[in-house]
Formats: C-alpha cells, sequence, structure tokens
C-alpha cells in the first residue's frame, strides 16, 4: 500500500515522503495513530502544495534571518559602566543586558539566549559578541564598555583630595613653626 508520511516514522522516513509499505502495517498501525494518509491522487496533488507552501515559508524566513544578520552586523552598543580602580567593573555585562540594549536602542528584538557570550563581560574595551539567528547565520555585535564620565569625575576628585588634604597639612606644619 502507498502511503504519505504526516510525520517522522523510525526507520521509515520524515513528513511528506510517499513510502510503499504492507498492507497489514498500515491499516493496522499507521493509520489509526494518524502517521500517514492513503496515497491517493487528491492526497498527492495536496502533498505538492504543502510542499511548496513550505519552501516558500522557509525561504522567507531565510530572507528575514539575513536581513536581521545585517543590521546586527553593523550595530555597535556602548556601555558606560562604574569602574573601580584599576578599570575594574562593579559587575558585568551579560546577555541579557545586550538584548536589552538591541531592543531600546536598536529596535531589534533578540532573545537574550541566541547571544553567543560565554561568560559575562568584566572589562573595559571592545568585543565581539556573536548572535545566532539561526543554523549558519551569525552575525557579530560590537559591544564597547566604557568607564561612566560621573564616576571617572569622582575618581578624579577622590585623587585631587589627597594632594588638597597634604597642602593643608603643610601649611599648618609652616604656620607653628613660625
Amino acid at each position: 500500500m502507498k502511503v504519505i508520511l504526516l510525520q517522522e516514522v523510525p526507520g521509515l522516513g520524515k513528513p511528506g515522503d510517499v513510502k510503499e509499505v504492507a498492507n497489514g502495517y498500515a491499516r493496522n498501525y499507521l493509520l489509526p495513530q494518524h502517521m500517514v494518509t492513503a496515497a491517493t491522487p487528491g492526497e498527492l496533488a495536496n502533498l505538492q502544495q504543502r510542499v511548496v507552501s513550505a519552501q516558500r515559508r522557509t525561504e522567507k524566513q531565510r530572507q528575514e534571518h539575513e536581513s536581521l544578520a545585517t543590521k546586527l552586523a553593523e550595530v555597535t552598543l556602548t556601555f558606560a559602566v562604574r569602574v573601580g580602580r584599576g578599570d575594574r567593573l562593579y559587575g558585568s555585562v551579560t546577555s541579557q543586558d545586550i538584548a536589552n540594549a538591541l531592543e531600546e536602542q536598536e529596535h531589534l528584538s533578540v532573545d537574550r539566549r541566541t547571544i553567543q557570550l560565554r561568560e559575562p563581560i568584566r572589562t573595559l574595551g571592545t568585543f565581539e559578541v556573536p548572535v545566532r539567528i539561526a543554523p549558519k547565520v551569525e552575525p557579530k555585535v560590537k559591544v564597547t564598555l566604557v568607564a561612566s564620565q560621573e564616576l571617572a569625575a569622582a575618581e578624579q576628585v577622590e585623587l585631587e583630595a589627597p594632594a588638597v588634604a597634604e597642602a593643608t597639612e603643610d601649611e599648618e606644619a609652616v604656620s607653628e613653626e613660625e
């Protein structure tokens, strides 16, 4: 009996395949389980339409993925982060932070799980982070971490404060000598 597979059947084939199987196997197992349908001329025509529809859908999805990939490849995200002494970050930049920044700044919706960041970024600099949109489609987003200006200014004040205190102590010492 000729049948069209509606779902994957181990040892037989994948959905859409037309196979010749034993009559008893088809009547007693495959048909009651709704795994196959009989290969009538009408069903074969429907199969052709489903195949063409699936190809169109796949092509449209591939074009959308490529479009998103070109947009992501052009993106450079800049994070102003708090840093301490020695340019060490307070905290880190994670894939969730990158996904949120893409949504807010570029209006591109990307799932955080597709961002291929092995571990959170904890140092200043520029990094290329791959984003897996689909198999074989993996653009890289540039992520730049810079020190926050207000914190850099605060550090500058802290560095100048000891110098001012030393100058005041020197002035007091001079005035005591007189």
